[in-house]
């Protein structure tokens, strides 16, 4: 039967997306690798992203991390990228040391990664200094993203919001409309381009037919997630159909 791993997520309330994209990667691995793997979720309250919600999502947090170690989850990710980033650049380090802590509290040694630290350090892992980004924020939203990966040393050579306030109304974004969406970005300089800088906007069925359409790679918040979450349960970081970053070419240990 293989190995069995226990991957445990933190959500909004009103995600629909995370589990899914994340299921689905880890799914496809079983073409490649005797492992089997279940996703168990603790989700914070919040329908609207605007900086109080997301500020208090940061807060309640805490509790999440709690709820999954009494599932004895074998890692934890705090899927969701603005909520994070809107605390201020670097806040990911900040928010994967209070996690950790907590679920040491509760004898719980799952390591911690977070969406937005997992995007930023899939892209450095990479070697890559400069992408695009697409995102269904409102534009100063989107403006704290773009800040936060340039004080981490990557360059944003455009980006575009599409400005969908409500969480809900994000997930039931239609993926197949992201690569023209995507080649509407001024690439410059781009190295490679973020289809997604959010986890509840979906992106999978869209990543390599942007590659093929961008020629570069395209990576999104909940694959770079998936990368970092195999990457942190020892597993190679390979998956079929999720682009380059887990094509095996690229696998690298973040």
């Amino acid at each position: 039967m293989g190995s069995h791993h226990r991957v445990g997520l933190i959500v909004p309330s009103s995600n629909t997306t995370m589990e899914i994209e994340v299921g689905e990667i880890l799914r496809r691995r079983r073409e490649l690798a005797a492992e089997s793997f279940s996703i168990h979720s603790s989700r914070v309250r919040m329908n609207q992203v605007t900086e109080r919600e997301l500020a208090q999502m940061v807060s309640d947090s805490d509790r999440c991390a709690v709820e999954l170690t009494d599932a004895e989850v074998d890692v934890i990710a705090y899927a969701c990228l603005v909520a994070i980033m809107a605390q201020g650049p670097g806040y990911h380090r900040t928010s994967e040391r209070r996690l950790a802590a907590v679920a040491a509290e509760q004898g719980s040694a799952a390591p911690i990664v977070s969406s937005a630290g997992a995007l930023v350090r899939a892209i450095t892992a990479l070697q890559l200094t400069s992408v695009a980004i697409v995102t269904p924020y409102m534009k100063p939203l989107t403006a704290r993203v773009v800040d936060y990966l340039e004080d981490a040393g990557i360059e944003v050579t455009d980006a575009i919001s599409l400005e969908i306030p409500r969480n809900l109304d994000v997930g039931r974004h239609d993926p197949l409309r992201l690569p023209a969406i995507a080649g509407r970005l001024r690439l410059g300089s781009a190295q490679a381009v973020v289809l997604s800088a959010c986890v509840q906007m979906p992106c999978l069925p869209a990543i390599e037919i942007a590659e093929q359409e961008l020629g570069l790679p395209v990576l999104s918040a909940s694959v770079a997630t998936t990368f970092e979450i195999l990457n942190r349960l020892g597993l190679t970081p390979v998956a079929p159909g999720a682009g380059s970053l887990l094509d095996g070419r690229l696998a690298l240990t973040a």
